[in-house]
């Protein structure tokens, strides 16, 4: 499903990705974990495509998108890649239903699909009371869920989060990771989480441990 080939990224006179070779499986769940500055968040943006590597290849679902250019690029990150990240990053001045329908929006989706499959969504993630309500009046457990309901909108095949329970209190964090597994569970989506939770990383099917820019173990 996800394949990198020989991935090299350097910030000025930096070297924080030096050489990944990495492959996950479709409907995998993986962790990456290393200590702060090791190289987890810009792998996962390079996989994600918001950042291009230096030198090598990503590869998602049999396309090579390191040969994209920026508008199909941009087009196929909107239809088949979802991301959370640990600051949920709504948009405050619209409503939790507003904010879950932009991508389907830039998609070319229409108000009255995005709107019925958001509230599905809601739906599932029991918070579908919330839906009027704009970010500064949901807990921070919701505005989370909502996230996640934005990045699921497109029915994207691949999630990518960035420490998406790192703001959450232990019992919100716990509910966001079983979701994760659930949702796996009933739509094969893959996962590939950054995370320091030690929880998550054990619940995973396999943790990538990068340390100095290079994957140190891969179990």
């Amino acid at each position: 499903m996800i394949k990198t080939i020989g991935i090299y990224k350097s910030f000025g006179n930096v070297d924080v990705i030096k050489g990944i070779d990495l492959q996950i499986d479709r409907g995998e769940i993986v962790t990456i974990v290393g200590a702060s500055g090791a190289g987890k968040t810009t792998l996962l943006q390079i996989i994600g495509t918001l950042e291009k590597a230096d030198k090598g290849d990503v590869i998602i679902d049999n396309q090579n998108v390191s040969k994209m250019n920026q508008k199909t690029l941009a087009a196929f990150r909107n239809k088949n890649i979802g991301f959370v990240f640990q600051f949920h990053h709504l948009l405050p001045e619209f409503t939790a239903i507003e904010n879950i329908c932009i991508p389907a929006y830039i998609a070319g989706v229409s108000k009255k699909e995005a709107t019925g499959r958001a509230l599905q969504l809601l739906d599932y993630l029991n918070i579908r009371e919330r839906a009027d309500h704009k970010p500064s009046m949901l807990s921070g457990g919701e505005q989370q869920r909502v996230a996640v309901a934005r990045a699921l909108i497109n029915k994207p095949s691949v999630i990518l989060a960035d420490e998406p329970s790192g703001n959450l209190d232990s019992q919100n964090a716990k509910e966001l990771h079983e979701l994760f597994f659930k949702l796996r569970e009933q739509t094969g989506q893959t996962f590939v989480i950054v995370t320091h939770n030690p929880t998550l990383a054990e619940m995973a099917d396999r943790t990538l441990t990068i340390k100095d820019g290079i994957i140190e173990s891969n179990k």
